[in-house]
């Protein structure tokens, strides 16, 4: 893939040098974590777990999610206002690349934020309970939770003509569908059509898949099965935006 190398570093220069999406990545999901564990942490929640064992994992894959979609639409349109990718598209580089070299950050960006995350979220007061395994089958669920967030930032940023389209949009996607997929409150207490909705939603799947496999208690088929909707999602979602790629906001 021709120009690899130094696409994957302008994307990395880009965010890091941005400082609200540094917020919204890394510390935005902690301060959840840290007001409602505090809060709420500690109750009973049923099979001998508690409040934390079941919230901490769901947050997670929500920050995870929300940082890839707004990371990605965010930056593919400031590159398209800045006619940066019109410049791109004149050198052999190609929109498989371009998305891939995104792909490459958003990755391992979900991998430094999980492991902050657990690291906060398993020292005092909170004492999330984590087995090794668990740490170990979280890395796919990331790998595959990413892919699916990042096709949606692909698409938001591929329909989004300016920088407050993606937050606009972003927020309107990510925020419900964390109350509708269970990362604030558990399925298990939500009315019938909206677990019903929520099946059609990709952070389900990963919310299932984390809080499954970080106790030690998830099933391998399940973890099997999250993941292979994660991808399928991913890959529904990124083919179309890959064969209607816009370089430029046609005037």
């Amino acid at each position: 893939m021709t120009g690899l190398k130094p696409l994957v570093r302008a994307h990395f220069l880009a965010s890091r040098r941005n400082k609200t999406e540094i917020f919204f990545t890394f510390a935005f999901p902690l301060i959840f974590v840290v007001v409602f564990g505090l809060m709420f942490g500690n109750q009973p929640a049923g099979n001998g777990k508690r409040t934390i064992d079941y919230m901490a994992p769901g947050v997670m894959a929500w920050g995870v999610g929300n940082a890839a979609v707004f990371g990605v639409g965010y930056s593919l349109v400031k590159w398209r206002e800045t006619d940066l990718l019109r410049l791109i598209r004149r050198t052999p580089t190609s929109v498989l690349t371009l998305l891939v070299s995104r792909l490459a950050v958003v990755l391992a960006v979900a991998l430094v934020q999980a492991a902050l995350f657990l690291a906060v979220a398993m020292a005092p007061p909170f004492h999330l309970h984590v087995t090794p395994i668990g740490l170990l089958l979280t890395v796919p669920v990331l790998v595959c939770g990413g892919l699916a967030f990042y096709s949606l930032g692909v698409l938001v940023g591929n329909v989004s003509r300016t920088s407050d389209a993606v937050a606009a949009i972003s927020n309107c996607v990510m925020v419900p569908m964390a109350f509708l997929s269970g990362s604030f409150i558990p399925l298990s207490q939500s009315p019938g059509w909206l677990r019903a909705v929520s099946y059609l939603l990709p952070l389900r799947y990963m919310n299932q898949a984390i809080t499954g496999v970080l106790g030690g208690g998830g099933q391998v088929g399940r973890l099997v099965l999250c993941c292979l909707v994660l991808l399928a999602f991913a890959a529904l979602v990124t083919l179309p935006v890959v064969k209607n790629f816009r370089w430029e906001n046609k005037r």
